[in-house]
């Protein structure tokens, strides 16, 4: 056997080693240790330590990814082509911290084999890291718009809209970043509930946009920058109505039973209403 496929056996026999091994706080609990038991008491405060560390890190992606969609918002208002160039560089940490969170999340599945609340936990933080990840990546698409459009001018009545609704956005998504610090399944749910109103914001600056560019086809290539943008603030939105199901799964053990509540009709509107 050469000595790549040797080291490449190697590290599979340990990897199987490690998966198969029993987790540090079963492993206490079948032994029947005594509840004031040194050891046991280090191995749950080891783990909870874990969990702790696991939930820093999402907070701290989640307060960077709020960051820079409002910067990405206002490098595209601004025509601030320096912002959205930084916008585009800090979604590589965004990037970091996911890789860093999948990577704690799968060592606590294959060292500690959590079951029930616990795995719920590490779960949730892993599917919650996906959607901030798409947040950033959303952010730096709106970023990328204002880099395009940087050198003209934008109609005042359509930023305000699209003020609106990224505000709207970034007030939803700390809300639910929130929710998930306290444990919150009410709290998510009612973020759940209202992401309704950015779909009427998209819907309603949709059609204004349309308006726009039948008025006046010189703007067609502005607005569809525009529109793009808007788009990507009401999927920043559907992830965090994402977020808030994983919460309330999360807390409560149960996925929310009713259909998510859309507003967005704009894959059947043709022309603006006359």
């Amino acid at each position: 056997m050469t000595e790549d496929g040797k080291s490449l056996l190697n590290g599979f026999l340990a990897l199987r080693r490690l998966l198969r091994a029993p987790s540090e706080t079963e492993h206490t609990r079948a032994a029947g240790r005594p509840k004031g038991d040194a050891m046991n008491e280090h191995i749950v405060k080891s783990y909870e330590e874990e969990l702790a560390l696991l939930d820093k890190k999402i907070a701290q992606m989640g307060g960077l990814a709020e960051h820079i969609l409002g910067q990405a918002f206002d490098a595209l208002e601004r025509r601030d082509p320096r912002l959205a160039e930084q916008v585009v560089k800090s979604d590589r940490h965004i990037d970091e911290l996911e890789r860093d969170i999948e990577e704690q999340v799968i060592s606590m599945i294959a060292r500690r084999q959590p079951l029930a609340d616990d795995l719920r936990h590490v779960m949730a933080a892993l599917r919650i890291t996906g959607d901030l990840e798409r947040i950033g990546d959303l952010a730096k698409n709106i970023a990328k718009r204002a880099l395009a459009i940087a050198d003209e001018s934008h109609p005042k009545p359509l930023m305000t809209g699209l003020r609106h609704m990224v505000e709207l956005a970034l007030s939803q998504l700390k809300e639910v970043l929130d929710a998930y610090a306290a444990r919150d399944a009410e709290r998510a749910l009612s973020v759940w509930r209202s992401d309704e109103s950015i779909d009427s914001m998209y819907n309603s600056l949709f059609r204004e946009l349309l308006t726009y560019m039948m008025e006046d086809p010189r703007s067609i290539g502005l607005s569809t920058h525009l529109l793009f943008g808007a788009k990507n603030i009401e999927r920043v939105g559907d992830h965090t109505t994402n977020i808030a199901e994983t919460i309330h799964f999360f807390v409560r053990g149960v996925m929310i039973s009713d259909d998510r509540p859309k507003g967005d009709d704009t894959s059947s509107t043709l022309f603006p209403a006359s």
